[in-house]
């Protein structure tokens, strides 16, 4: 299935018919090229109304951590976004709303067979780290903590909201020690493949 089927199935599915009579499009970036693949949360209202993934606050933070620029990011063909849900689950108490259970286990398979030349998959929270890793004895925390023992494969990172700034103040260590290595392997991966 070409990726602009795929793309219709998704709208044309009964469950996404709330956000297709509205117009909204799901939200993925998915290039045959990529070696990078994003696995997020889900779109927040913003990006969603702009109709780009992490083109808010949350982006500007991630992409300071990976090192790159904007146009790398969106232009370069080597990064690939697959959020958990394709579109904004709604506002919750304490934030967003998690993605729909189901979401990711229906499409992303599908997506990924598009996707054959991925060197790193980034896990950007709990909800992708789980989905990857199941429920395990380890914490968010203690999986970035612990991200070396992920690679080459995975990299796990906490999500890059600026909600997030108090944890990354209590954990000096993912400045110290976790960031250095993943703008080392984004760089070179990004050098490798770009003309």
């Amino acid at each position: 299935m070409q990726l602009s089927s795929i793309r219709r199935a998704i709208m044309s599915d009964p469950a996404n018919q709330v956000f297709t009579r509205q117009g909204i499009e799901p939200l993925f970036q998915a290039p045959e090229t990529a070696r990078i693949l994003i696995i997020g949360q889900a779109p927040g209202l913003k990006t969603q109304e702009k109709g780009r993934l992490f083109d808010d606050a949350s982006g500007d933070n991630l992409r300071n951590w990976l090192g790159v620029d904007r146009e790398t990011f969106y232009d370069s063909g080597l990064f690939a976004i697959l959020p958990m849900d394709f579109y904004y689950p709604g506002k919750g108490k304490t934030g967003d709303l998690p993605p729909r259970k189901d979401f990711a286990d229906k499409w992303h398979p599908l997506i990924l067979q598009h996707l054959p030349h991925i060197d790193l998959t980034l896990l950007i929270g709990s909800y992708a780290q789980e989905a990857i890793f199941g429920k395990s004895q380890r914490n968010l925390t203690e999986r970035v903590r612990h991200f070396e023992d992920y690679l080459p494969s995975y990299f796990p990172l906490p999500h890059p909201s600026p909600r997030n700034n108090i944890w990354k103040a209590k954990h000096p260590w993912f400045k110290e020690r976790v960031l250095p290595r993943l703008q080392r392997d984004i760089k070179n991966i990004v050098q490798q493949y770009t003309i």
